[in-house]
């Protein structure tokens, strides 16, 4: 793939990039082969590759592995990539949302999706039980993932994907190798969900858990006595006696959300659920 078949391909069928799509395609194909290898690609794979654009990525990987399951939302570039894709048995092509569209089974994601479903697309996979995402992502998006304790960057998102998955952030990607060219530049972000015994924590109740650490970030700066009680009176039928019992018993009910490892975060959901 190059710039110039890219540009090609859209003045071909007459496709503006659109804005709100976050249509900004990867103009670069000797990236392909290092997205591979970093998610160790082996022929029994089937690779979910979301915002699969005209289908450059798509049928490379298809040659690689057992079947690929290219999603686009845009009809007009999902035509295109019909058409392009007409001679691989092992490409299924799905017209829609990844979010919401109804997918056959997979193992693995590789992509350059579009930036703003970043946050929803690793939450998404995490919950499919994949064995490993290669992702081409907005810089920030994965330095927040990746944030220390008591950082700025250090959100609900870190917390959450953390208790679920190894995060690592491999190579840098400039934004000059997109077409239209994003502000911002990009890197590869790995994300291998941990196998058991080696996360780093256990939660009781994951959706109580990711719902907690989501509103305590709405009250970063509070102490956590203070920020979890409207959540707690809200979610549990917890008497205010029971309440500061229980959070009195925390030795970190002083601090700041912002403040509090992950799996202190897990030690606070886990004393409210059973």
């Amino acid at each position: 793939m190059s710039f110039e078949e890219t540009q090609q391909l859209l003045q071909t069928f007459q496709i503006t990039p659109n804005k709100l799509l976050g249509q900004n395609f990867l103009i670069d194909h000797t990236l392909y082969p290092q997205l591979a290898s970093y998610a160790e690609l082996s022929p029994s794979d089937v690779v979910l590759d979301a915002g699969a654009g005209f289908g450059f990525l798509s049928r490379f990987l298809a040659n690689k592995c057992q079947k690929v399951i290219a999603v686009e939302k845009d009809p007009k570039i999902s035509s295109v990539l019909h058409q392009q894709a007409n001679k691989l048995d092992n490409l299924h092509i799905v017209e829609g949302d990844v979010l919401n569209a109804l997918l056959p089974p997979f193992n693995k994601a590789i992509a350059a999706p579009p930036y703003y479903i970043s946050s929803e697309l690793v939450l998404f996979l995490l919950k499919h039980h994949i064995n490993c995402a290669v992702l081409i992502v907005q810089k920030e998006f994965a330095n927040r993932l990746a944030a220390k304790v008591g950082t700025e960057l250090y959100n609900w998102l870190t917390v959450t994907v953390y208790q679920k998955a190894h995060v690592e952030l491999l190579d840098p990607i400039p934004k000059e190798l997109f077409y239209p060219q994003p502000k911002v530049d990009s890197i590869i972000l790995r994300i291998k969900p941990w196998q058991p015994p080696h996360a780093p924590f256990t939660v009781k109740d994951p959706v109580f858990f990711e719902h907690m650490v989501k509103w305590l970030f709405t009250e970063r700066n509070k102490k956590l006595s203070n920020a979890l009680t409207p959540f707690i009176k809200s979610t549990l039928k917890l008497s205010p006696q029971e309440f500061q019992k229980i959070i009195k018993a925390l030795p970190y009910h002083e601090m700041r959300p912002r403040e509090i490892t992950p799996e202190n975060f897990g030690a606070i959901a886990n004393a409210f659920t059973h």
